[in-house]
């Protein structure tokens, strides 16, 4: 991998290090200081960390919107302060009810499709400028700031007398956590996350990550599978291609109007712009669709294409 290519990279994070470690690590092994992430995990938790690197690290925000899925375990009889293993219990431990086939599809069935949850006191969300976990760390009041979320799909598994399996695709922002917590609650015992390990991130998959030990001390190691450039990476929403000229409207600022379109663009929704070759050039907005005349007005956004200072500047 040529670490000063514009792009991703897949890297599978291991329990312990944080999400922000792993960068750091990367800027060092890899010589660029243009490196972040999207998509933070907890310091316990593995799995598939999205490195952008170069000119990708403007399109951090905008890969949010891509779901995510997950596996892991949660562990029934008690709740605790941080809603996972690293936390103290709640309370004393609780009996957990027969995981029948039935109580776990009812609890399928609660927990899909849009919900509403509150986020862990001990997360990095914030109030007033403070994150929750410092205001839980400083024993003061962590605000009750619910949000809803969207579990595309769950499968539950009894793993055990007092242990739920599970694989869970959810959108950006979903606490497993608090999923965790949430249905131990519903099962009467409490409960609390045991493990969790991202393995997808939309189109990206941890089979084709790195691990972050081999990219701290053997970059050159780095399998190119685990490296997505800018003409083939794919972001959560619709694209259109430029010609040239319209390219050259569009990194300067000026509003495009793209004929023959195929699918549906939504007003004020973003698009991926490329050019003519695939090279992704920036996101712009849809300004307005007109279907019958398959024609899309896209206003520049964000533009990843160095603009020209004009001759004499």
């Amino acid at each position: 991998m040529n670490p000063s290519r514009n792009g991703f990279l897949l890297v599978d994070k291991p329990a312990g290090p944080t999400s922000h470690d792993v960068v750091q690590a990367a800027r060092r092994a890899l010589k660029e200081r243009r490196i972040g992430h999207t998509g933070t995990l907890d310091p316990a938790a593995t799995g598939l960390l999205l490195l952008c690197i170069g000119k990708a690290t403007r399109l951090q925000q905008y890969l949010l919107a891509w779901e995510k899925t997950y596996c892991g375990e949660i562990r029934l009889g008690w709740g605790t302060t941080t809603y996972d293993a690293e936390g103290e219990p709640l309370a004393a431990a609780r009996p957990v009810p027969e995981l029948t086939a039935a109580v776990i599809a009812s609890l399928v069935e609660r927990f899909s499709g849009e919900i509403e949850q509150l986020p862990p006191p001990y997360s990095a969300k914030k109030s007033g400028g403070r994150k929750f976990y410092e205001l839980a760390r400083a024993g003061e009041e962590v605000p009750l700031q619910p949000k809803r979320v969207t579990v595309q799909s769950m499968a539950l598994t009894a793993a055990g007398p007092d242990r739920i399996g599970f694989e869970v695709t959810c959108s950006s922002g979903t606490y497993l956590r608090s999923l965790a917590h949430d249905i131990g609650e519903a099962l009467g015992c409490g409960g609390h996350l045991a493990s969790l390990r991202r393995v997808r991130i939309g189109p990206w998959r941890v089979a084709d990550a790195v691990s972050a030990e081999t990219l701290a001390n053997r970059p050159q190691e780095v399998p190119a599978g685990a490296f997505v450039s800018l003409a083939s990476a794919i972001l959560p929403f619709p694209e259109v291609r430029l010609n040239p000229t319209a390219i050259d409207h569009f990194v300067h600022g000026q509003e495009v109007a793209v004929r023959e379109v195929d699918g549906a663009y939504v007003a004020g929704a973003p698009v991926a712009v490329r050019d003519r070759s695939g090279e992704l050039v920036g996101v712009g907005v849809a300004l307005a669709f007109l279907a019958r005349a398959r024609t899309v007005n896209v206003a520049p956004r964000m533009v990843l294409a160095e603009v020209e200072a004009p001759a004499g500047t």
